[in-house]
């Protein structure tokens, strides 16, 4: 296995050298992992293992501890979890809990006794909504597990919080060189623009396209407008991953953020341009506005020399065009 100095946070530079090399890309179809393999086909990377869920079931541990002595990947990223909205949460908090711990544990735990200790390094992927509900604002790392959980979705949370210190007791005990990243809300092509579980962004991607192809007057939308938000383009969370893999040993979990905040009022308005909506924009002031401010603070990452690059005018662009072609007839 890849054994290392638990304290060391020096730059490795391997992986990306590494051309060659099998990498297991847990998760590929999501919008993570998606982002995930097309970064390292651009760069490329030529042998990338990807399974379907009906080619391989991660919560199956005797078919992942299979799979990894059948290929035996050098290195493996984690993007593959059970995720859903408020409402999925609520009502499936078992398949929340122990289908995310099931994938993590086969996975991490067959990483590290895949025979001859072929996995050089893995990355597990956190999510910035399993931070206390009253975290600090920005979110420094140190605001893991020092307050009460979101209730909303805290199975989910319990689950990724556990990834990340499965991650940290491997490295302790057994030198698995295991690190963790913890993106902010992300968009971006392959995102969720389910009408009753999508996120805010997608959310108002659909409901502006919507609104212009049936000639709709106006779009309503709730609050005022004035909460703060950081969004990150996905493929520049892919890049942001291979930079970890490439330069990260560190026991300590990474936020990898923008570092840009914008308001409600101003995604709303950018959607609206981006999409071509003529009509007006209501703000539905007897709505609440939830937390006034979510910014993860990611001067750890930008430390290292590592920035997001894409701005998020373009990065609607780029979503939309997605939406568009691969969405709206569905």
């Amino acid at each position: 296995m890849g054994t290392v100095d638990v304290d060391n946070t020096e730059a490795i530079g391997s992986f990306l050298s590494d051309t060659a090399a099998k990498v297991f890309v847990a998760g590929h179809r999501g919008l993570v992992g998606s982002a995930i393999h097309r970064k390292l086909l651009s760069l490329g990377f030529a042998n990338l293992l990807i399974r379907t869920h009906a080619e391989l079931d991660l919560t199956r541990q005797a078919d992942v501890e299979a799979f990894f002595a059948a290929e035996r990947p050098r290195y493996v990223i984690v993007a593959a979890a059970k995720v859903g909205g408020i409402h999925a949460n609520s009502t499936y908090p078992a398949d929340f809990i122990a289908v995310n711990l099931q994938i993590q544990t086969n996975i991490i735990d067959a990483a590290l006794r895949c025979a001859g200790g072929s996995v050089r390094k893995l990355l597990f992927l956190g999510s910035s909504c399993i931070y206390p509900k009253h975290a600090p604002q920005p979110i420094p790392e140190s605001a893991l597990l020092s307050g009460p959980l979101e209730p909303t979705n805290e199975w989910y949370a319990v689950a990724k919080i556990a990834g990340i210190k499965m991650c940290q007791a491997y490295r302790l005990q057994h030198g698995l060189d295991a690190i963790s990243a913890m993106p902010t809300n992300l968009y971006g092509p392959q995102d969720n623009f389910h009408p009753e579980n999508s996120h805010v962004l997608p959310a108002l991607i659909r409901r502006f396209h919507k609104a212009k192809v049936m000639g709709a007057k106006e779009v309503v939308v709730w609050g005022t407008g004035s909460p703060l938000r950081e969004f990150l383009h996905v493929d520049d969370l892919a890049d942001g991953v291979v930079f970890l893999m490439d330069r990260y040993s560190g026991l300590e979990h990474v936020n990898l953020g923008s570092g840009k905040e914008v308001t409600i009022k101003e995604l709303a308005e950018m959607v609206k341009e981006v999409v071509g909506f003529d009509g007006e924009l209501v703000w539905d002031n007897t709505k609440p506005d939830g937390t006034p401010r979510k910014l993860m603070d990611s001067s750890m990452l930008a430390g290292m020399g590592w920035e997001a690059k894409i701005p998020l005018r373009e990065g609607l662009v780029d979503t939309y065009k997605w939406y568009v072609e691969n969405v709206i007839d569905q």
